[in-house]
């Protein structure tokens, strides 16, 4: 017992001298860097709110990791389709991850159970003025968007999947200037329908076909459109994209070029039709073969999503970011002459 005893005391002797030679460092040397030092800044997803002649309405805005280098970055719009909400349109289409490696903000309006029991937006309801101050409630909140980030009013695109596709073309319709590029999974042609029972029809492919668009005052034009539909799809008759590329095709006077048909890897095929006038492209649509109402290429395991067709949200932003490119070049073309 002695042996130890004297054993122990050693020990606790040496520890002693051993923490007595080492210098003691600075309460400042201890603290971690700061956490930009140690990385880029993270993403970050915020909920919002705006409050318009329909009362609040609600989104949420994604926010690239770029958007803290100062520079302005382009704006994407993303309309959810009936019983969905913005959380689950951003999860079904994984858009954000395409915004944090591209360098883009991405806007998710939602819509109110209040307008809607099943969250649709009503695109439809343009005689009543229900349509207008919708698409007028998302318009606002892109100004709001666009004042509090840095944001490039001069980049801006939407895309929507079903009734967010129909309110997407009703806003681009309504103001084509303001945006650059358009993109509709699923939808219908704005002009298509009137009221409730004739959305039904239309969306079944039974009705007349959409009226045609307001003609452009000179120089003006209708943003590029990307149409995607599967041919599968019993929910909006496949019909409906090709009636909304026919339609921009017209108030441009564009005129259809050669199919083509893509396939990457085991997922599914797609034909494609470009229309274009004077060379310049104002409609791509793309039939995806096997693709029922789903959100091609999304999420697996959730609603309305088919991860086995083409990523459409990679489709989306390669479209959105050419017709970026393409107001770029013209732009330096024009200064130059």
């Amino acid at each position: 017992m002695t042996r130890r005893t004297v054993r122990s005391a050693s020990k606790a002797v040496t520890a002693a001298l051993r923490r007595a030679a080492t210098p003691k460092r600075p309460k400042s040397a201890l603290r971690k860097p700061a956490q930009s030092a140690l990385q880029p800044a993270r993403p970050t997803t915020s909920a919002g709110w705006r409050l318009g002649a329909l009362g609040t309405r609600r989104y949420r805005l994604y926010k690239p990791p770029s958007a803290s280098s100062g520079t302005r970055l382009p704006l994407l719009v993303m309309l959810h389709g009936c019983a969905q909400d913005a959380q689950t349109l951003a999860s079904v289409s994984q858009m954000n991850r395409v915004a944090a490696r591209e360098g883009f903000f991405v806007l998710y309006p939602q819509q109110d159970r209040i307008s809607s029991a099943q969250a649709c937006w009503n695109w439809f309801a343009t005689a009543t003025g229900q349509a207008q101050r919708e698409a007028e409630s998302i318009t606002g909140m892109i100004d709001q968007a666009c004042r509090t980030e840095r944001i490039d009013p001069g980049k801006l695109a939407i895309a929507g999947f079903s009734a967010g596709a129909c309110m997407a073309a009703l806003l681009a319709a309504r103001h084509p200037d303001r945006f650059r590029a358009i993109a509709m999974h699923s939808g219908v042609a704005p002009g298509a329908a009137q009221s409730q029972v004739t959305a039904v029809r239309a969306m079944r492919g039974r009705g007349p076909g959409p009226k045609p668009l307001p003609a452009l005052a000179p120089g003006a034009h209708l943003p590029a459109l990307l149409v995607i539909h599967g041919n599968a799809d019993g929910v909006v008759a496949p019909r409906n994209g090709l009636d909304a590329a026919a339609l921009w095709a017209a108030c441009e006077g564009a005129a259809a070029g050669a199919a083509r048909t893509v396939q990457r890897g085991n997922r599914y095929a797609t034909t494609i039709t470009d229309y274009k006038a004077a060379g310049r492209l104002v409609a791509s649509h793309c039939l995806v073969s096997g693709l029922g109402h789903a959100w091609s290429g999304g999420g697996a395991g959730q609603a309305n999503s088919d991860p086995g067709g083409p990523d459409a949200s990679r489709m989306v932003w390669a479209f959105v970011a050419r017709q970026f490119s393409a107001l770029h070049s013209n732009a330096i073309i024009t200064i130059a002459n």
